[in-house]
């Protein structure tokens, strides 16, 4: 029987990672679960994290765990975004290798590469540039939980693993109408807008930057992949010092025309305006995902059918969606 800590269950990432672990044990998948909520283990509290890694020596660690949110939440909260990012993962990976477990897989996120970064991004890009300003503390964590592993690997020969996801959604989301990541947030405006009939609807930024999204059952499926794959494939294909996979759709869209489309799945019938004087962030971020594609795996599930899900989800979880 394999053992899987799985970190962060109860968050987007993490829930979603879950639910395709436990439809594998269904059919027949010879694992064992093992989650933990934070009132139970605070991950960044490293004698805890000490003492659950030695009492519960998991054969294979998923690390989905981390403080998350849009530009307004990077902007407002850096200090807490750089903190507990790096300390959640210095805990789970050395506790990790400290009890035993030679296989493991963070998830990090697209924002780890440079601002200026040439299009579509390929994993060479780290470390080539500025990072964009409005979320650079997260970014530099999560580069940091990439060279942990890596670090890990080369002086223990541990099987430690990253990977790199594009902007995310679906449910499980985060609705918050300040904290929340640009599809969630234009997803509940639209909605209230025409629950209420008003009569336009306001987004942040120019609506020129464009974005990809990756829905998150797509994202799950790809994480499973890339731990399952054989070490000798991985190693392969990836490279000491930038190990890392970029995960993602392979598209993008205009944030003017995501807004669009969000009005149209929501019912919105008003006018749809920008606010230039909010920031835009980086002005493209689309994934270079060939690396993955050339070893199998691609995504499934297309932008409207994944957003119309996502708001159905929203519509049948609106009590926490508006907390």
């Amino acid at each position: 029987m394999t053992r899987i800590f799985l970190s962060g269950h109860r968050g987007m990432v993490g829930s979603a990672i879950q639910r395709k672990l436990e439809q594998r044990k269904a059919e027949g998948a010879d694992l064992e679960l093992v989650t933990r909520g934070h009132v139970e283990l605070d991950l960044t509290d490293q004698a805890a994290v000490h003492d659950f890694m030695q009492k519960e020596r998991p054969d294979a660690v998923i690390l989905a765990a981390a403080r998350v949110g849009g530009i307004h939440a990077n902007n407002t909260y850096p200090a807490d975004f750089i903190y507990e990012n790096l300390m959640i993962e210095c805990n789970v990976i050395h506790q990790a290798f400290a009890a035993g477990v030679r296989r493991l897989l963070q998830l990090g996120s697209s924002c780890i590469y440079p601002r200026a970064a040439a299009q579509p991004i390929t994993e060479a890009a780290l470390l080539t540039g500025p990072l964009e300003p409005t979320n650079e503390p997260y970014a530099i964590a999560k580069i940091a939980g990439i060279k942990l592993c890596e670090s890990y690997n080369r002086q223990h020969g541990t099987d430690y693993r990253s990977a790199m996801p594009t902007n995310l959604y679906g449910p499980g989301d985060n609705f918050h109408p300040e904290n929340s990541h640009v599809l969630p947030a234009l997803i509940r405006r639209f909605h209230e807008a025409a629950e209420a009939g008003r009569d336009s609807v306001t987004f942040w930024g120019t609506g020129t930057p464009r974005r990809e999204f990756l829905h998150v059952d797509d994202m799950a499926e790809a994480c499973l992949f890339i731990i399952d794959l054989p070490k000798v494939v991985y190693d392969r294909c990836t490279e000491p010092m930038r190990s890392h996979l970029n995960i993602g759709s392979g598209e993008d869209i205009s944030i003017l025309e995501l807004a669009r489309l969000v009005a149209e799945i929501t019912g919105f019938k008003g006018q749809i305006t920008a606010d230039p004087t909010k920031p835009d962030g980086m002005p493209r971020k689309l994934m270079d995902v060939s690396r993955l594609a050339n070893m199998g795996w691609r995504a499934k599930i297309g932008l409207r059918a994944g957003i119309a899900d996502a708001y159905r989800w929203y519509l049948q979880n609106r009590s926490k969606a508006r907390e």
